[in-house]
């Protein structure tokens, strides 16, 4: 191949999947499937006192459920990888048994689209802090959108404006939990050594804001 040719491929293999990033994605989304188990375990004991106090509340436990949307695509750094991620992570919880059923599913689908619409809209092209928690947010902003008015979702009986205040809440754990220690997971990562082989491999010396 010569120089010039290499260059104009160059483009078109940032954003091609290679076999690397197929396996570590997998491996993402099966650890996030054991996290969305655990983490629902975690939620059903907590729920209860939450909806003692103020149902809508418990949108600010959501956002352990978009871990690895926001945290694949920081680290793999390819179109789709949020959405992979985060829908297989949501199949893994369903075979391991989940309370919610099927449902998991489409809600890990449209989680893994709300983060994967906010690194789309920066063409794939800025894993800073501030789209970090933004992919977050879109992340639980869809979920409580799923959660509110899908068919199946578990507070649709809710008022107007309690499912506001649910979506409000789902949006900011998002961005909290799944956007903000997703990328500061990243950075540890990338100081290990171990995305050496990714894009995210100088993450810990990237700009925080830029």
């Amino acid at each position: 191949m010569t120089d010039i040719s290499a260059k104009q491929a160059l483009p078109h293999s940032k954003y091609t999947w290679r076999v690397v990033d197929i396996v570590v994605a997998a491996l993402i989304a099966v650890a996030g499937g054991v996290i969305f188990w655990a983490w629902s375990q975690g939620a059903a004991a907590v729920s209860p006192a939450m909806n003692a106090v103020y149902p809508p509340l418990t949108g600010l436990i959501a956002g352990g459920w978009m871990i690895p949307a926001v945290l694949g695509m920081l680290i793999i750094r390819k179109p789709g990888a949020a959405l992979f991620c985060e829908t297989v992570a949501a199949t893994g919880e369903l075979i391991m048994g989940s309370q919610y059923g099927a449902s998991v599913l489409f809600s890990g689908f449209v989680q893994g689209l709300g983060a994967e619409i906010i690194f789309a809209v920066f063409v794939y092209k800025k894993f800073n802090l501030p789209v970090s928690l933004l992919a977050g947010a879109g992340a639980g902003l869809f979920c409580g959108l799923n959660d509110s008015f899908a068919p199946w979702g578990w507070n649709i009986a809710y008022a107007a404006g309690d499912k506001l205040a649910y979506i409000i809440f789902t949006a900011i754990s998002g961005a909290i939990i799944a956007g903000a220690l997703s990328w500061v997971a990243t950075r540890g990562l990338a100081r290990t050594g171990v995305l050496s082989s990714f894009a995210s491999r100088k993450a810990a010396t990237e700009p925080v804001f830029s």
